[in-house]
């Protein structure tokens, strides 16, 4: 049994690729034996999580799923405990695993009951699991999600909450919000993004035993995803200088803006770049800044670009459209963020450009948020938010770029590589700024000589690490004060 906590690099699988894994290693093992350790497994993690408990309110749902969820009845029945099972089941229609447990269950003396317990010390979700992308909760499985949800004892969901999607983390309008989710066999990346986060609450890994045999492995493709690991933390050479570390150029802040384009450059200043230059866009009303006095003013068109990791975008408004062409002509590395992503979307020469600068080298990163995506693939940020491997995915594919799909659980794309999901970060992040800060740090990576895929995924790990460290007990979380904690 794995607590799966930030930090812990883990292959995610796909639906597809669980079934297969569980097929295989179904046909080299005894029947019915997969279903026991899940059952086994589930039963633990619920005497572990509520020790004291004793009124257990398993729901279990017509399949496979509801068979773990029967077999961990049983085995908390044999432990003294006072299991309560709802079934939607029945012993001529499900599946023939889930009927065995059914029968185990009942010759111990496990309680079975038609309608959910009015207290309870624990919830034990075992209705759909990922069968939830199959069939969408209804009828009383509806009536006792609510049930779950609105009771104050914790939820334990088995595999996945019900009504939460594996492959995409989309919730169904009727989803059971858990407080841990014992996920079997793999984890799968709908745990880790888009809504998975909410829903899930924290998520342990069990593989029954099965997925380092040579079975499993000979069964499985490769993973559709990775969950983020702490990047390596490498030490600097007493024998460097500013020089070791590159140049960043942020270009942008546009008037009535220019705080954007600050935050980015700030950022890139505290996360190591050796030196920060800022081509303001508002006319060059600023010539220096009182806070920041490292950062080097200069003209848009007198900054080198071949020279630089250039930040463009981050407070630009329409203003980034002039020098944008060059900058995605010429910069040696480019991130490409906010309004320079928006300009993009709405000009095919610019699109024309940005491809053909993905034919030539690879250290270019898009750093779009859901909306941001959409406009540059022509669709709603509804499509984006349905399946964000997929989109983040095909924008990378189209613009030969490394790919930063902002949102919880942020993914990060490029051509060649499996995408990986970020494991840290919160709602903290949810304010003006945080964004443009994200930009600055990406292309401090670069420009200290990280390719664009790693200066990506250690970026946001850290981005969202700093987050994850603030102080409950200290003021909100501000950009400003993010863009400084590098």
């Amino acid at each position: 049994m794995l607590k799966i906590d930030p930090g812990s690099r883990q292959a995610l699988y796909s639906t597809a690729a669980t079934r297969q894994i569980e097929y295989t290693a179904q046909a080299h093992l005894p029947a019915h034996t997969l279903m026991q350790r899940a059952g086994l497994a589930v039963a633990q993690l619920a005497l572990a999580l509520a020790p004291h408990g004793q009124r257990i309110w398993v729901a279990c749902g017509p399949g496979n799923n509801g068979g773990d969820g029967l077999e961990a009845a049983m085995h908390l029945k044999r432990w003294g405990k006072l299991p309560s099972v709802t079934w939607l089941g029945s012993p001529d229609k499900s599946p023939p695993d889930a009927v065995i447990s059914y029968q185990r269950a009942l010759a111990e003396g496990v309680a079975f009951s038609e309608t959910a317990p009015l207290n309870c010390d624990l919830c034990i979700d075992a209705l759909l699991g990922i069968g939830a992308g199959i069939r969408e909760p209804e009828g009383r499985m509806t009536d006792w999600i609510k049930a779950m949800n609105a009771s104050a004892v914790p939820v334990l969901a088995v595999d996945l909450p019900t009504g939460l999607r594996a492959n995409t983390g989309v919730a169904a309008q009727h989803t059971v919000k858990a407080q841990h989710t014992l996920s079997l066999l793999t984890l799968k990346p709908g745990l880790f993004t888009a809504d998975g986060r909410d829903f899930a609450g924290t998520v342990w890994l069990n593989e029954l035993g099965v997925a380092r045999s040579g079975a499993a492995e000979q069964a499985v493709s490769a993973p559709v995803a990775w969950l983020a690991g702490a990047p390596f933390a490498q030490a600097r050479q007493h024998a460097s200088h500013k020089g070791s570390y590159g140049d960043v150029a942020v270009v942008g802040g546009a008037s009535g803006m220019t705080g954007a384009a600050l935050l980015a450059a700030s950022a890139a200043l505290h996360a190591g770049a050796g030196r920060v230059f800022v081509g303001l866009l508002d006319g060059g009303t600023l010539i220096v800044d009182s806070r920041q006095p490292e950062l080097m003013f200069r003209p848009v068109n007198a900054l080198d670009f071949r020279a630089m990791a250039v930040v463009c975008g981050c407070g630009g408004g329409d203003a980034i459209r002039n020098p944008l062409p060059e900058i995605v002509s010429t910069s040696a590395q480019l991130v490409i963020d906010a309004d320079a992503l928006n300009a993009i979307a709405n000009d095919t020469q610019l699109q024309t450009l940005l491809i053909a600068r993905g034919k030539r080298v690879t250290d270019t990163v898009l750093t779009p948020h859901p909306l941001e995506a959409a406009r540059m693939l022509g669709c709603t940020a509804s499509q984006v938010q349905h399946d964000r491997l997929v989109a983040a995915r095909q924008l990378a594919e189209r613009f030969g770029c490394t790919v930063i799909l902002k949102g919880s659980g942020t993914v990060i794309a490029a051509p060649g590589e499996t995408p990986v999901i970020n494991s840290t970060g919160n709602a903290r992040l949810a304010t003006a700024g945080t964004g443009d800060v994200l930009a600055g740090m990406v292309g401090a990576g670069m420009a200290a000589g990280l390719a664009a895929f790693q200066a990506a995924c250690a970026a946001v790990y850290h981005h969202g690490q700093l987050a994850d460290q603030w102080s409950n007990d200290g003021p909100p979380l501000s950009a400003a004060t993010l863009s400084r904690s590098g």
